[in-house]
């Protein structure tokens, strides 16, 4: 059928690939995820897995649209403007350079920052290879984030992203140094957001601290409840733990925690994430 376009959907190499006619009306669509096709009408097979044919892999199923699960229907029902998906790493700060009117000084600390999350959220994205789900600057009702957050079949990862600046980084139990910078609370403060993240997805969340740049890490033996990531080590640490979530379990909580109403409940107690 002449004028079938494959339009994409969602993180480049990961979203859905959906076939329109010209007047934008959708037709079928391909999920990388799941490697099916999902026909809306059976006459329209052959002009679709032609257009489609550049882009499929394997061992690929065609058929009508799967009945939608429970996590597809929230999904369905979610306002665009309360989606997190889009999120790119560093959110606020880009909105900040790019809206605001910070310092000389701020700004080179925001650009710096702003490197970090961006390095170590192009690695969890690439995790989504793995069936892992991954949500970057989730809002928290204290003004704060939740840098990234990881979610696949070894669990739940609340993801705090920190500039190693090419210095050593010594991580304590309750505190991180860079250099010689001044102490920061860093592993207290990535407990308190997985805490909050816990209870709002009622989902077990472990905490996690991504060193990016450093030097050198050195941890202390006694910091047993924060997982270390550093860029390169980010896969093989996520990998190395056993799986504790069937898909169904993985979209169900990437269908709630995508929800900005999710986070966004009052709360008394400070969740610790990052504040702008």
């Amino acid at each position: 059928m002449p004028g079938l376009k494959v339009l994409p959907s969602g993180r480049p190499g990961r979203g859905r690939l959906y076939v329109n006619l010209p007047d934008g009306e959708a037709v079928a669509w391909y999920d990388r995820r799941t490697n099916r096709v999902s026909l809306l009408s059976d006459t329209r097979r052959e002009a679709v897995l032609t257009a489609l044919r550049p882009y499929l892999t394997g061992d690929y199923t065609v058929g009508p649209p799967p009945v939608p699960t429970a996590a597809d229907l929230l999904r369905l029902a979610l306002p665009p403007d309360e989606d997190l998906a889009p999120n790119r790493p560093g959110e606020p700060l880009l909105g900040e350079l790019t809206y605001g009117s910070p310092g000389a000084r701020t700004r080179h600390r925001i650009r710096r920052e702003l490197q970090a999350l961006e390095r170590m959220g192009a690695e969890l994205d690439a995790l989504e290879s793995e069936d892992c789900r991954v949500l970057h600057a989730v809002p928290l009702p204290d003004g704060g984030v939740i840098d990234h957050l990881l979610i696949g079949p070894p669990g739940v990862l609340c993801v705090r992203t920190v500039p190693g600046l090419r210095r050593r980084a010594r991580i304590g139990d309750l505190l991180l140094t860079v250099g010689r910078d001044e102490p920061g609370p860093e592993p207290r403060l990535a407990r308190l957001a997985a805490a909050y993240a816990t209870r709002v997805l009622t989902a077990p969340v472990v905490p996690a601290l991504a060193l990016v740049e450093a030097s050198r890490v050195e941890v202390a033996p006694t910091l047993r409840d924060v997982r270390i990531l550093q860029p390169g080590t980010a896969a093989a640490h996520f990998a190395s733990n056993p799986a504790t979530l069937k898909p169904p379990d993985v979209d169900a909580l990437y269908a709630l925690a995508r929800d900005t109403r999710t986070w966004l409940r009052p709360t008394r107690r400070r969740t610790g994430a990052r504040a702008w």
